[in-house]
């Protein structure tokens, strides 16, 4: 039984260490009104493993405050990717396709917001939406399940339980 709290809590650490790594190097399209934070492609990981949840969490409010970033979107950016792990971890028995859907939306109906509200961006919130949406669509969807394909191949090797 403690072999798997130590596994759950490794795989946590290390994708959220992924996360941050991958926000810090590409940090000029991370942030910001116009953004396709690559490490968005990570949020299929709860498709394999419940680890990720907490993980991508960690990591993106490590990113975040590493960023930058005000507070209301250490917390409100966050819980986007909070929720998206979420929804993509109770979707993974439905279908690897809609994989990367909990995160794309989440994160196309709050994030906008924060950019509005939080940084005070003058653009329009659907045209903020259609900004952070296409980010998303980009590294959740395309890069996303890209990951996921190559990540099938190797599932027992990478995620096996203990």
């Amino acid at each position: 039984m403690k072999e798997n709290k130590v596994l759950f809590m490794s795989q946590a650490a290390m994708i959220a260490a992924i996360y941050v790594v991958l926000c810090i190097v590409f940090a000029p399209i991370s942030y910001g009104a116009v953004q396709a934070r690559i490490a968005e492609a990570l949020t299929i990981l709860p498709y394999f493993t419940p680890a990720a949840i907490p993980g991508l969490f960690i990591g993106c409010i490590i990113s975040n405050i590493l960023g930058g970033s005000i507070l209301i979107d250490v917390i409100f950016g966050s819980l986007a990717t909070l929720i998206g792990a979420i929804g993509t971890y109770l979707l993974r028995k439905k279908s690897r396709f809609l994989a990367p859907l909990p995160p794309i939306l989440a994160n196309t109906l709050i994030v906008p917001f924060v950019l509005r509200y939080g940084y005070g961006e003058p653009l329009p919130i659907p045209f903020l939406m259609g900004t952070v949406g296409i980010g998303e669509l980009a590294a959740c969807g395309a890069m996303g399940l890209v990951l996921l394909t190559v990540l099938s191949k190797y599932k027992k090797f990478i995620f096996r339980t203990a």
